[in-house]
This record gives structure tokens, sequence and C-alpha cells, in this order.
């Protein structure tokens, strides 16, 4: 049974990054927000190094979590017009299973790639080495929970046609305990202090929206396909 659910999760996998393949402006995207917004905010502050260090593991926070929210919106959209998503919520066995897939390789295209763009980032805000890998440690921690969470809102949002406003409103207050706990570590590794607990919860949350939010994010996708 668990050899038959892997092996379908990385077929949803495979599948997911042949489809991104063929539309790689969805990944781009993101990306570059997270890219224009770091240099606004330096050029913004004047480049002050000390204004910029004092900011610094709160802008990146803020602005992973808003390139996340951006690239959510299009997470199920393509596969509910053409009517794929509907084909796997009645074919699929154990329905959370594509979910899984297509979070799996949401993440890969947005948090851990915006982790491994978070040294350039830290250069350019100044900020000091511990923050720098405190900083990584977090967002590899936290991101997870961001696209687990992020797709439940997607899924209740996927039917409407103007959903971005709304998605943000339900995503947006569930994603504060992740913010608080990776931006408080980062500020506390700045001054040499202990990050431990800030990482035990971003773990902690990290599991429970693993644990949670795929079997969320599938009814909630039965109540979007039904009411269109």
């Amino acid at each position: 049974m668990r050899s038959a659910i892997a092996g379908q999760v990385i077929s949803q996998v495979v599948r997911e990054w042949r489809t991104i393949a063929r539309a790689p402006i969805d990944v781009a995207n993101p990306l570059m927000f997270f890219f224009l917004g770091i240099s606004l905010f330096a050029i913004g502050t004047g480049g002050e190094r000390e204004g910029l260090a004092e900011i610094g593991p709160a802008v990146i926070w803020v602005l992973v979590l808003l390139a996340n929210l951006l690239s959510l919106d299009t997470l199920f959209k393509r596969d509910h017009a053409d009517g794929t998503l509907e084909q796997l919520l009645l074919l699929a066995q154990p329905v959370f299973v594509p979910v899984l897939g297509k979070v799996i390789v949401h993440w890969c295209f947005t948090g851990v790639m915006m982790t491994l763009l978070t040294p350039l980032s830290a250069l350019v805000m100044n900020l000091t080495l511990d923050q720098t890998w405190i900083l990584m440690l977090t967002l590899i921690l936290g991101t997870p929970s961001l696209s687990l969470i992020g797709a439940i809102g997607a899924a209740l949002t996927v039917g409407l046609r103007s959903g971005g406003v709304l998605l943000a409103l339900v995503v947006l207050p569930l994603y504060l305990p992740v913010l608080i706990f990776g931006v408080s570590a980062a500020y506390l590794a700045g001054d040499g202090l202990a990050v431990t607990a800030q990482l035990y919860w971003l773990g902690a949350i990290a599991v429970l929206a693993l644990t949670l939010a795929p079997f969320a994010v599938t009814q909630a996708l039965a109540i979007s396909v039904e009411q269109t």
C-alpha cells in the first residue's frame, strides 16, 4: 500500500514538472517578484547598511510569503479549466495523493528556490552570516507550511473568476505564525541568542500542516468542483 502511494505521488510529481516545463512563466513570476522586491527595498532605504540590516529578515520573509501567495492562484486552475482536476478527484486512490504531488512541486519551485536565493538577498540586505544561515533554515522549515496552507485557500477559490483577493483573505491570517517564528529566529540569531524554540515551532507547524492539509485540500476541491 505504501509503495503504491509513493508511486502515485512520484507519478504526479513528474506530471507537474512536465506541466511547468511547458509554462515556465508560472515559476518565473514569483521569483522575479521576490528579486525585484528585495532590490526596491534596498534602493528605497538609500543603501544604508545599518537600516537594511535592521529590516532585512522581516523584508525577506514577507516577500517570500507574498511571492508564495502570488503563485497559488494557478496551482489548481489549469487542471480545473481542462477537466483534469475532476478526473483526479474521481480516479485517484487515495484522493489526497495527486494533491500532495502538486504541493510538493509547488514548494520546490517557490520555497526551495527562494531559499537558494537567500544568500544573495542577505548580501543585499547586509545580514550577518549567522542570520543568513538561520534564515535559510527557517525558510526550509517554514515554506512547506506556506505551500500546504496556501493550497487549502487555492482549492477553495479555484472555481472563482477573481478569487485572488479572497485567497489572500483566507490564507494570510494562517501564515502569520510561520512569519512570526521565522522572522524572530533571524533577529535572535543576529543578537547571538538561541533560536531552538522557533525552529521547533516551525517544524511542528510543518508536520501539522502535512498531516491535515492534503485532506482539507481534497475536501475543498470537491466542494469547488461540485459548485461549478
